[in-house]
């Protein structure tokens, strides 16, 4: 089921990465994206269709009820960004995070309960609220919250840490398409300081940082979903120029058969 409210040149520009928070190069960062990249292989470079991405999700749309808890007050928001965050909940999966927003098990943020988006595992993504909706998961009453999207990627026991990643990278490059995020406005939680605590950039999600901050990994996992990303771009270029020669072909013939009348024409009164 479908409920994003709000689609080749498949290169990662390179001055938009340096520009996404970081720190300097640390070699095991870069042995350790260098063999995620190794162990996912490459993303590929050619056109995908939004409607097959969107399918390759396994999405499953398992929202709070509306007017209770994370969703008790109806708050529209028009995204600019997407935040990643990792749960760091070693026993819950994706379908107990959904529960627990459900009847809210989780507290906190502005309205009393926390609420985000997008729950990502190995196997599955599950919406718990819709895009054009605030959630509580970033800086409370920050931009974080009031304008970006959150996804959670889960860290139980047994599930597969790099499947989720990728799954994650598919799911912002599509969210990215539908809602023309650019891909410098793809956030870590560590961008949205939290007013009020010791630590206000949170150390999240912790495994894509260097030292508690985004780094060579965190740029990393951004190319990724750039990469994803550039694949959807490249089917609407593909559309575009198919459409374009269709046009010109009828307009072609349009004009061999203006002309074939003429002549036809000009033979019977001659």
């Amino acid at each position: 089921m479908k409920l994003f409210r709000i689609a080749i040149p498949a290169v990662i520009v390179p001055a938009i990465l340096l520009t996404l928070p970081g720190c300097n190069t640390n070699s095991s960062s870069s042995r350790k994206s260098a063999l995620w990249e190794k162990e996912l292989g490459a993303v590929l470079n050619t056109a995908e269709s939004p409607d097959e991405a969107h399918k390759e999700l396994n999405l499953k749309v398992d929202l709070i009820a509306k007017g209770s808890y994370g969703r008790r007050i109806f708050r529209e928001m028009t995204p600019q960004y997407i935040t990643i965050h990792s749960t760091q909940n070693y026993t819950g999966d994706a379908y107990a995070h959904a529960k627990a927003l459900k009847r809210g098990a989780l507290r906190g943020g502005v309205i009393g309960y926390l609420c985000w988006h997008f729950t990502v595992q190995d196997d599955a993504v599950i919406q718990h609220i819709p895009t054009d909706e605030r959630g509580e998961h970033a800086d409370f009453d920050g931009p974080g919250n009031r304008y970006s999207i959150g996804i959670e990627m889960c860290e139980h026991n047994g599930n597969n840490q790099l499947k989720t990643m990728e799954r994650t990278a598919k799911l912002a490059a599509n969210l990215m398409y539908h809602h023309k995020i650019p891909i410098e406005n793809i956030r870590a939680h560590y961008h949205w300081p939290r007013e009020g605590y010791s630590t206000p950039n949170k150390n999240c999600p912790h495994f894509l940082m260097e030292n508690g901050r985004p780094g060579d990994t965190w740029r990393w996992f951004v190319g990724r979903i750039n990469r994803h990303h550039q694949r959807l771009i490249a089917y609407d270029e593909a559309v575009r120029q198919q459409q374009q020669q269709e046009e010109e072909e009828r307009r072609r013939n349009s004009i061999v058969l203006h002309f074939w009348d003429r002549v036809t024409h000009w033979i019977r009164v001659s």
